[in-house]
């Protein structure tokens, strides 16, 4: 299984809930409280970001996090490249520092590029507007769901 660090996960849960309000201030206490997160964790994953250029960082007594840019111009690759470094699926890939004791011998290292080439298309193709968009469409349906089994029990009464 390829899977993301709960870190990186976390990473595109904070900036989901950061594009949510355009030219919102947000400190690691508010993410915390909008996410559930530990602000420790909160804090980290604020200053990854910021490292990465997607967030800007103010300082003072109103200060905290912003995006730099709309939410269509961040791409999910940028978000778990700030904060898992480039993406692959193996390390002998062209952007990994790691040395391959059988680099040179082996025979998939062209199938692999091929694999990560997509794997980096797919996840720059889908931008945090979309992970937003996506994610109200589910909060809506499951509001209208409750709103109806509200009505269900107040109606069998």
């Amino acid at each position: 299984m390829i899977k993301l660090s709960k870190m990186t996960d976390y990473g595109v849960v904070i900036m989901s809930e950061m594009a949510r309000v355009p030219g919102r201030v947000m400190t690691a206490p508010d993410v915390s409280l909008h996410t559930g997160l530990t602000v420790p964790t909160a804090a980290k994953i604020l200053r990854i970001l910021a490292k990465g250029k997607m967030l800007i960082s103010h300082r003072g007594a109103h200060g905290g996090y912003e995006l730099t840019v709309r939410p269509a111009e961040i791409s999910i690759a940028e978000i778990v490249r700030a904060m898992e470094g480039p993406l692959a699926v193996t390390s002998c890939v062209d952007e990994s520092d790691e040395d391959c004791s059988v680099e040179e011998n082996c025979p998939m290292r062209g199938g692999w590029e091929k694999i990560n080439r997509a794997l980096n298309a797919a996840l720059e193709e889908v931008t945090l507007a979309d992970m937003c968009q996506d994610t109200y469409q589910i909060s809506l349906q499951k509001r209208s769901l409750d709103s109806i089994d509200a009505v269900s029990l107040t109606s069998a009464e």
